[in-house]
């Protein structure tokens, strides 16, 4: 679908589908809930809105950790809507007893609902299953997608084995070739095959069905696409080869997370699989035309560069970025650096007395210390000094050995500590912060001047690589649809980014709180005149507080009141709604193209809709693991919101405040 609104500023509203309440809606939003959203879209006078990712995540309630990434999830199914489920009365009555048993307020009980829901679609379809297989319709949509058959032979044999990850599979945890089309293929296992076709079959019936309504009303969709897919998917099961499951892809060392990120995902084999990962990222972006008119993708730096971790690694700081280059031992060895000095570089040396040192406030220090050469170290020769066992190969075999928890933490510190990275293709790649470590500490100045300019040369040599490579990628897919592309750019960003984007025709990513001009003392805020045109302004996301909450609760409101509204004076500690509608406003002014407000900070605009406690409207804690993450649930109905005449007005107001 093409973007309807390019030729002006836009405003929309953001939410997950889950959070959505209708009057004919369930305890978790469904896709048919989206009609009514639009509705009260385009009473506010907004023209988009922008949902988080809609894919099967099964038993994680993240949406980022997709079982597919092409199928949609089967929580969002409205049971009542289907035509089969006339046949199951007792299906239907089932999700209506479970939905009267929520509580006013609540975050909704993510797995509950799940278990009730697949539950009722399975007595629908079991009670219409012999149809449901002779019928065309579920024919003619296998036949147009060629991934709901290594989807629901994964389906299948993930419940066989309780749901379990496929690594820990007794059967088909490698599937040989043919292994897939051979199962698909069983009579005796059609049945259950095509009880997940028909979960999608429905369920992008139902999107498809919403998708047309929110056209009919003017209101473009954003849909978002996670750029990683979850090890325990799918199309990482059915195609090993897409992937490098001996690489995990996170973040580096910042000032917000000193250890760096490991988010668990494999990473794409774009090197050797390049024309592969291309077409599967094209099928992800034309299903995604079936009902969006824009997309947003998620981390879109890994586009360009990827940091990649070793598979045994906890932390981020053993890292490297993808595509990347290394310095070849001939290239160290011309540089002047011997083989020896070499491996003093590139391998951490624990001396005895340093390991003493670790160990000596504790109750049996020299217990812990034996333990530690023992398990973990070997000697170098008769030397007062050791090296990690061969057979350490990350921070997670350091927690394998059963140390003492302090002196483990200490081990796994020593183990980051170096100046080169070995890597598996052979060659080696700076560490992060390699200027900290031991070994460059004890380098001449001439030494280290020689290495800073070798790796001076292939940095830059890496970010070309990275700007041509991603330029290449981006505007392969957006030639793939009319789709308005946009991008979360958020962190540190690789010069020539920026620009890149903004020639493809991507949106930025803008959040207020963090938009600053860096570079200039003081770190003053971007005037909201000076915002990309191509960019999204967005005053909270799924992984931050609200605005309310980062408002009342962190550090930034009196610089900000200070550059956007200095009129308010003095900075009221707490937001309340008309302050609220104040600052909104303002932002409106700015001159991205999008102008997109979750719905917890539009619901903030009425004291009788905002939450006593702020902190209860975040979507997400980001690395906290907890049923609070993802299952925010709206208190009012949507059509009561419709006919909200005052806090209707707000949001009018804030649409009109965009600029001409």
């Amino acid at each position: 679908m093409r973007f309807k609104h390019l030729g002006r500023h836009s405003t929309g509203l953001a939410m997950a589908l889950g959070s959505v309440r209708t009057h004919k809606g369930w305890r978790v939003g469904e896709y048919p809930d989206l009609a009514q959203l639009g509705t009260l879209a385009a009473s506010s006078g907004f023209s988009l809105i922008q949902l988080l990712p809609l894919n099967d995540s099964g038993g994680q309630s993240s949406p980022y950790f997709a079982l597919s990434a092409h199928a949609l999830h089967p929580l969002y199914i409205r049971v009542r809507d289907l035509p089969e489920a006339a046949g199951a009365p007792d299906a239907v009555r089932q999700l209506d007893d479970f939905a009267k048993a929520a509580r006013a307020g609540e975050r909704f009980p993510y797995h509950e609902a799940l278990a009730v829901k697949i539950s009722a679609l399975r007595a629908v379809y079991d009670a219409s299953a012999e149809e449901a297989q002779a019928g065309s319709s579920l024919e003619t949509f296998i036949k147009d997608n060629d991934w709901v058959r290594p989807y629901a032979v994964y389906k299948r044999l993930k419940a066989l084995n309780a749901e379990r990850s496929w690594r820990e599979w007794d059967d088909y945890r490698d599937p040989a070739p043919g292994d897939i089309e051979r199962l698909w293929g069983d009579p005796a296992l059609r049945r259950e095959h095509y009880f997940h076709v028909w979960c999608q079959s429905a369920a992008w019936s139902q999107l498809g069905k919403a998708a047309a309504e929110l056209e009919s009303l003017g209101i473009d969709l954003m849909a978002d696409l996670p750029i990683l897919m979850n090890e325990d998917s799918a199309d990482v099961w059915a195609d090993r080869t897409l992937f490098r499951l001996d690489l995990r892809a996170g973040s580096p060392p910042d000032a917000g997370s000193p250890q760096g990120q490991n988010w668990g995902f494999p990473v794409y084999n774009r090197e050797e699989r390049s024309d592969t990962v291309a077409e599967f990222w094209k099928t992800r972006i034309r299903l995604t035309d079936r009902y969006a008119s824009c997309y947003r993708l998620d981390h879109v730096l890994g586009f360009f560069r990827l940091w990649a971790l070793p598979e045994r690694e906890h932390s981020g700081v053993l890292g490297r970025f993808l595509p990347g280059s290394t310095i070849t031992e001939a290239e160290l060895g011309a540089a002047g650096f011997s083989p020896e000095r070499v491996r003093w570089l590139s391998l951490p040396h624990i001396s005895s007395a340093e390991l003493h040192d670790a160990a000596n406030d504790l109750p049996d220090a020299s217990g812990a210390a034996l333990a530690v050469t023992t398990r973990a170290l070997e000697r170098i020769g008769s030397e007062e000094l050791f090296l990690f066992r061969k057979g350490i190969t990350g921070e997670r075999d350091i927690d394998a050995l059963g140390l003492d928890e302090r002196m483990a933490t200490w081990l796994k510190r020593r183990w980051s500590d170096r100046t080169l990275v070995a890597v598996d293709t052979g060659g080696y790649v700076p560490a992060w912060d390699y200027r900290a470590s031991s070994a460059w500490s004890s380098l001449s100045d001439q030494e280290r001047g020689v290495l800073e300019a070798l790796l001076s040369r292939k940095r830059a040599d890496d970010e070309r690589l990275w700007l041509e490579g991603g330029r290449s990628f981006l505007a392969m897919l957006k030639a793939e649809s009319g789709m308005l592309p946009c991008a979360e750019d958020l962190g540190s960003i690789p010069p020539g980014v920026p620009e890149t984007l903004a020639d493809l025709g991507v949106l930025g990513l803008r959040l207020p709180r963090w938009t600053r001009i860096w570079h200039q003392e003081g770190q003053p805020f971007l005037p909201l005149s000076d915002y990309p045109r191509l960019s999204v302004c967005t005053p909270s996301v799924h992984d931050t507080s609200t605005l309310r909450g980062w408002w009342e609760l962190e550090d930034g409101r009196e610089a900000l009141a200070g550059a956007y509204c200095p009129d308010l004076q003095p900075v009221p500690r707490l937001m309340d709604a008309g302050t609220e509608l104040r600052v909104l406003k303002t932002l409106a002014r700015a001159a991205s193209l999008l102008y997109v407000i979750q719905m917890q900070d539009l619901l903030d605009l009425s004291d009788r809709y905002r939450s006593d406690d702020p902190s209860a409207d975040r979507i997400n804690v980001p690395g906290a693991v907890a049923e609070f993450n993802w299952t925010w649930r709206m208190g009012p109905q949507v059509e009561d919101l419709v006919s909200d005449t005052g806090w209707l007005d707000a949001l009018r107001s804030i649409a009109a405040a965009r600029p001409d």
